[in-house]
This record gives C-alpha cells, sequence and structure tokens, in this order.
C-alpha cells in the first residue's frame, strides 16, 4: 500500500509499505478520505523520534478488518475514527488501524470528505466541554437550565465550530465568539436570539476585551473554551474570567512558547489543557466519554444538527499533503478542514 511521511519543514515523502494488523480491540480501515490537522507539521518539529512519520489521525471510509473482541463493526461499514496519536498506522495511507471505541459509523448521506474532517477536533470540542476535569459544562441530554455564558476563542476553527455545535445542542448561551475573518461559518453556527455574538480579534485585544464585556452584560464570565491557546487569547481570558470560580481549558500545553500562560490567572480559576489523546489513555473517564461522543457524532450528522467543518479536498490524494500541511503551518486556512481522497494518490490501485 502507499504511505505519506512527514518531515520537519513539513515535507512529506510517500512511499510502499505493509497492510496493517487489527490487534484486539481493533480495526482496520480501507481509507477513502484523509483529514488533516495542525499537529501533523508540528509533531516532527517538537518530536525528533516522529520526523518521517505517518501523522494522519482523522479517516473514514469501510471497515476492511477488525480485531479479536470487536463485535460493533463489519467488514464493508462505513465509518469515520480517530487514530491514536503517535502510533503506527496512521490515516495517510490507504489502510489506517483504529481503535473500535474512537470509531462511529457514518449515515448513508455523510460524505467520506465529511467524515474526515470531525474525530480528531470534534473529539476535543466534546473533551474540553464535558471531562469532569475540564469545564465540565452539561452534556446536551441534561441540558443547561439557565443562563450560561460560555467564551469561545477561535470559535471559525475546527474545534471552536465544534465546540459551538456541541454546546448550541447543551442550550449553553450566550455563545461569545472570538473569531477573525470567518465571520458567515460562525454566524450560522449561532443564535443571536440567545444572546450569542461574534467579536473580531482584529480589531486588537483592548477592542477584544471590551466587547466580551459587553456581552456579558453584567453577568459574570464562569466558562471559557479557549481553542486558540496563543497570541494574546490566554492574556484577553484573564481579563474577564471570573476569578473565584472560572474554568478555563486551552488546547496547547503550557510550554515552550507558552510557558507562562497559566501565570495570566489569579485566585481560584480551574485551569487545564485539553488534550485529546486521553480518549486513547489509561483513564476510563476519558475513554468511556470517547465513546459515548462518538456514537453520538452519528446520531447528530443522522439527524442534522451536528455537521463537519466545511472541506477542502486537496488534489493529488496522499501527494497533496505537503501543499495543506504548508498552509496550516502559515495560517492561511481559514473556517476549512483539508481533505485528501486517497484513491487519487498515483499508484493507489494499479
Amino acid at each position: 500500500m502507499k504511505e505519506a511521511l512527514v518531515y520537519k519543514g513539513p515535507r512529506v515523502e510517500v512511499h510502499d509499505a505493509g497492510i496493517p494488523k487489527a490487534e484486539a480491540g481493533q480495526v482496520v480501515i480501507k481509507v477513502a478520505v484523509s483529514g488533516s490537522n495542525p499537529k501533523d507539521w508540528k509533531a516532527p518539529e517538537w518530536f525528533d523520534q516522529l520526523n518521517g512519520s505517518n501523522q494522519g489521525d482523522d479517516m473514514a471510509g469501510t471497515i476492511h478488518a477488525v480485531g479479536q473482541g470487536v463485535t460493533e463493526f463489519r467488514k464493508g461499514d462505513r465509518v469515520a475514527a480517530f487514530h491514536e496519536m503517535m502510533k503506527p498506522g496512521g490515516s495517510y495511507a490507504e489502510y489506517a488501524v483504529a481503535w473500535a471505541h474512537t470509531t462511529f459509523c457514518l449515515p448513508e448521506k455523510t460524505s467520506f470528505e465529511e467524515g474526515a474532517a470531525l474525530p480528531l477536533a470534534a473529539m476535543t470540542a466534546a473533551v474540553g466541554l464535558y471531562a469532569v476535569d475540564r469545564l465540565n459544562l452539561p452534556h446536551p441530554w441534561a441540558q443547561a437550565t439557565k443562563a450560561t455564558p460560555l467564551l469561545v476563542y477561535g470559535a471559525s476553527s475546527s474545534v471552536g465550530s465544534y465546540v459551538l455545535q456541541l454546546a448550541k445542542r447543551s442550550n449553553i448561551h450566550p455563545l461569545i465568539c472570538v473569531s477573525g475573518r470567518a465571520h458567515e461559518h460562525v454566524e450560522k453556527l449561532i443564535d443571536r436570539s440567545k444572546g450569542d455574538t461574534i467579536i473580531d480579534y482584529r480589531k486588537g485585544d483592548e477592542a477584544v476585551v471590551q466587547g466580551i464585556k459587553d456581552a456579558l452584560k453584567g453577568e459574570k464570565l464562569y466558562y471559557a473554551y479557549d481553542a486558540v491557546s496563543e497570541k494574546g487569547s490566554p492574556q484577553n481570558i484573564a481579563k474577564v474570567l471570573d476569578t473565584a470560580s472560572g474554568r478555563t481549558t486551552f488546547v496547547l500545553p503550557p510550554k515552550g512558547d507558552w510557558k507562562g500562560k497559566f501565570d495570566q490567572f489569579e485566585g481560584s480559576v480551574h485551569q487545564s489543557t485539553t488534550m485529546v489523546g486521553s480518549v486513547h489513555s489509561d483513564s476510563v473517564a476519558d475513554r468511556d466519554l470517547g465513546y459515548v461522543y462518538f456514537r453520538y457524532f452519528t446520531k447528530g450528522l443522522e439527524e442534522g444538527w451536528f455537521r463537519g467543518q466545511p472541506q477542502e479536498v486537496v488534489p493529488g490524494g496522499l501527494h497533496g499533503i505537503q501543499s495543506a500541511l504548508e498552509r496550516l503551518k502559515d495560517g492561511t486556512a481559514s473556517a476549512v478542514k483539508y481533505v485528501f481522497r486517497i484513491g487519487e494518490t498515483e499508484g493507489v490501485g494499479a
């Protein structure tokens, strides 16, 4: 099979590899479409051992094989899945491996392109919103019964977009959305009648902080989801979050360029980092949360209240990955998920 390896740069090379095998509790998926994430170019630069590895973690396709103990899926089932990060068998290949509990069925009306836009970012949103050691907000089946302002920094990003959809399903309002040029995209995901609003970060930090305060209308802010976690977002959140019992979660860890990020907060603010890889950890709570929400995504797709971030198909299959990662690195991507049709790769199916 063909597989793409990502190197520092980013630089991508496509080579021949063997089809992976499913261990107990795993499935092998014939990948129709793979999705990309900013992590894919960052990991080879952060970790030398990952320089020249298959960094794909989002996939959609059909079940090729199941491992021992897997009863939920059968060969040929249409699925999407979240590959365990930093492990072999990633989705930048014709065949990939995923754990059964982070695999979920795709309704017939959901395209593989949309399916590949979901897993990592959508689960990051769910873990940050609902895990007890993150924001611990009400689940959609136990909706909020009173006004619950939620600040979403980076609302047009993939993670931010899924935060908005899930929070809206949980009846969490007003949603205070910090975004940039993707105003129209965010507008489609909020409810103005419930006080939801958009603040343009391009107007500067002072305007952002004042815009958040104006949107609160005198109410306190207890919850903030930072889907950016750099370029001043933690500092701005620190100026508006309640210092007695506020909760904020970040998508980047407080190290390297983000060292000291948590130092911005005073009082008893509960601070956390949402690492989506926790659904593959030994934590029963996070693994079960992942299991439940991936299946809940299937329900949302079928019922129409949940949908994937807009997708842009990059031509060339696996050979298109490098150009997409370059655009993710230089910041030109906005409100879009870059996906790759594996069948378009030269040599596939030959």
